[in-house]
């Protein structure tokens, strides 16, 4: 898959060769997105029905959730044999028949890699808890003694509650950053991190295209001294696994990186360091949780404050790194339903959305459903949610006293939920999704907002997409131009201009539900053919730019 190209420009090398600064990625959450044997989960065999779908939208590869072996207390993320596909969404002759018609479309695979931590039930852990000698001990932490309360190594768990769980067969306690029957890795045994390796190398073998790497900066953890994230050997752990399983392929990776900052994500994607392609990072994400209550209690969006982030990260990684460009993922709650408006605007401010974030530099991710404008699940009781995370603190908030309608409130804005309500297809029974009873119920609104439908429109939010993903591939100004934030202090309109040897883009879209004017400074005026629709723009200051309205012109 590679592309053989290179241009150069003030000194910056330009990796045109990285087939991947050119694609665009498709996240696929399994479960949700086609069921083909009718019993409500979706499954490999679906995705490849629908793999049609995928190639004319233009993408370059699919970003899979975890298909492995796993009992499914975090939808798969609590994997029991790397080396197996979960029977719920089909068998490996299946996933080996995904790879090869994805391929035959120009498609690449890309495998979610969970390592930092395994199921309870791996055997790997199901041997150390059995054995104190056994030698899958020392895969996992353990303490004699649970850390006493203020000590650094009292560490709460991301879905509530202690990181540390005692173990009922060894009497000893293990550390968890996730659900107790997620136990974390011990990366500082190089056996453990020589079977991850190994078992990369079995899957690249297999002709996937590279990993997506789940919250990959928190391997090199030091629970004793209260370092989660970010910890100082991560950086080596990473370099010794491009070298045994990377170096000399053709493939991509991208690292989940909660902590990464502006000042250290080049570490991790720099070329010459020979870690990952690039991270995901969240600075736009978290920037809007509330100090205490988190991302239950949202705030609301400040464009400036947002602009002003991503203009952040587009100057930190230019030249040095690369970026990934995303709205949401399968943690994330819709991106229309969280930036945009998805009522009398949905499809318009949809489609600004994936403007802005398309025509930045780097690559840039489609989560399922969001090339159609879908939203939130619009959950009103706790007993429709399925997700372990919004279970677990529904408890947790409600014992401290929290309001619940106050929790289902910030539920319905942020729950992970609401990303993994099925695909809607068309406007047939369950979306299309399934012929059983889907194991989450399907959005209300899908006989309106679904793939049929919104293909048949000329100017639905699907066809945007494709022209989007065509214009990264044929212009080295929005893979490789330099990045100029415009307007950073007005309160609803995104403007940035890219620049590449003569060739200059401008953007700029109104974010809000009324009509707003061209500022009298800033931007001079607007002349010329918008490249999304072909419509002839011409605008002076003081023009009005209507609600969710996006232009994009050369210069």
């Amino acid at each position: 898959m590679t592309i053989a190209s290179s241009s150069s420009q003030a000194g910056i090398i330009q990796r045109d060769s990285a087939w991947w600064q050119s694609a665009v990625g498709y996240q696929i959450y399994p479960a949700s997105f086609a069921d083909s044997n009718g019993d409500g989960i979706g499954d490999i065999p679906g995705i490849i029905a629908k793999l049609d779908h995928l190639a004319d939208l233009g993408i370059g590869f699919i970003w899979l959730s975890p298909v492995y072996a796993s009992p499914m207390v975090d939808n798969g993320y609590d994997i029991s044999d790397y080396r197996a596909i979960n029977p719920i969404f089909g068998t490996m002759a299946d996933m080996d028949r995904l790879i090869t018609e994805a391929r035959a479309r120009r498609i690449g695979i890309v495998m979610d890699l969970v390592v930092n931590h395994t199921s309870d039930q791996h055997p790997w852990f199901r041997a150390a808890r059995a054995d104190r000698g056994s030698p899958y001990r020392d895969y996992y932490i353990w303490r004699d003694q649970p850390p006493g309360k203020g000590t650094p190594a009292d560490i709460e768990a991301s879905f509530g509650g202690s990181a540390w769980s005692r173990d009922s067969k060894s009497g000893d306690w293990y550390f968890h950053l996730f659900a107790p029957q997620q136990p974390d890795l011990n990366w500082t045994n190089p056996a453990l991190r020589a079977e991850v390796h190994a078992m990369m190398n079995w899957w690249l073998d297999k002709g996937v295209s590279g990993f997506r790497m789940d919250v990959i900066d928190l391997i090199g953890k030091q629970p004793e001294n209260g370092i989660v994230a970010d910890g100082p050997e991560l950086h080596r752990y990473l370099r010794e696994m491009h070298e045994a399983t990377l170096a000399g392929r053709d493939a991509v990776t991208v690292g989940e990186a909660w902590s990464a900052t502006p000042q250290n994500a080049p570490l991790y994607s720099a070329p010459d360091r020979h870690e990952v392609s690039m991270v995901f990072q969240f600075g736009h994400v978290t920037q809007f949780w509330d100090e205490k209550l988190g991302k239950w209690k949202p705030k609301p969006i400040d464009w400036p404050r947002l602009k002003s982030t991503f203009a952040t990260w587009q100057g930190a990684l230019h030249g040095t790194g690369w970026n990934s460009l995303f709205w949401g993922n399968h943690d994330l709650p819709r991106a229309v339903s969280r930036y945009g408006d998805e009522g009398k605007h949905r499809v318009a401010s949809a489609k600004a959305l994936a403007t802005i974030l398309h025509l930045m530099e780097g690559t840039p991710y489609i989560y399922q459903g969001e090339e159609i404008g879908m939203t939130n699940a619009g959950f009103t009781r706790i007993d429709q949610y399925r997700d372990v995370e919004t279970l677990n603190f529904h408890r947790i908030q409600l014992a401290e006293g929290v309001d619940e309608a106050a929790f289902l409130a910030g539920a319905r804005a942020n729950s992970r939920d609401n990303a993994r309500t099925p695909m809607q297809w068309s406007g047939a029974a369950n979306a299309g999704f399934t012929q059983g009873t889907p194991w989450i119920s399907v959005n209300a609104n899908y006989p309106s907002l679904n793939v049929e439908r919104d293909r048949a429109d000329p100017d639905g939010v699907f066809q945007l997409y494709r022209r989007l993903i065509a214009l990264r591939r044929d212009h080295a100004v929005i893979r490789h131009g330099d990045f100029r934030l415009l307007l950073p202090d007005h309160p609803a309109l995104v403007a940035y201009q890219r620049r590449l040897g003569s060739e200059t883009l401008l953007v700029i879209a109104n974010m809000s539900r009324q009509a707003v004017n061209l500022p009298p400074s800033g931007i001079s005026a607007i002349h010329g053919r918008d490249i999304l629709t072909g419509r002839r723009v011409s605008m002076q200051p003081g023009g009005k730019f209507e609600p969710y309205e996006t232009v994009a012109i050369w210069l």
